[in-house]
């Protein structure tokens, strides 16, 4: 019996050295940083890449100032406003995209956009449905394409 107890120790005491000397995962606390700065705000999904003037509706600025999506979002708990997916990387578009730190262009009104046409309703932490289903156009400017550069 004396021989198994050993043997029995020392299996354990190998099993908690294998154990101890084993790499441990970490868990990874990102932290956000702030907001990027894009002259029409941003995608609500990372990379967060400058997003291009017409992808948001007017309801998405408050004194010329994105009001954030994403993490950095930061308007009312039950905000719904308008996208244009037409100007999504994700959904196919391909034309030019503002640099960071990048300022609007003087004639690209923010919160008036005249005869934009939100595709999209979305609720700044990326959730969103198609405009007209589940409750419509609300908080949005009707009418035709247009109003972009």
């Amino acid at each position: 019996m004396n021989t198994f107890k050993c043997l029995s120790m020392a299996a354990a005491a190998a099993v908690i050295g294998f154990t101890a000397a084993a790499p441990q995962a970490q868990a990874q606390i990102g932290v956000i940083g702030p907001a990027p700065a894009c002259p029409y705000g941003y995608y609500d999904y990372a990379p967060y890449a400058c997003a291009p003037y017409g992808y948001y509706g007017p309801e998405w600025f408050a004194g010329g100032l994105f009001i954030g999506a994403g993490p950095w979002f930061h308007g009312p708990d039950r905000f719904r406003g308008h996208v244009d997916h037409r100007f999504d990387v994700h959904r196919g578009y391909r034309g030019p995209l503002p640099e960071r730190g990048e300022r609007p262009h003087p004639s690209n009104r923010l919160d008036r956009m005249d005869h934009f046409s939100g595709t999209e309703i979305r609720d700044g932490r990326g959730h969103g449905e198609m405009a007209g289903h589940a409750g419509g156009r609300e908080g949005g400017h009707e009418g035709g394409g247009g109003g972009r550069r």
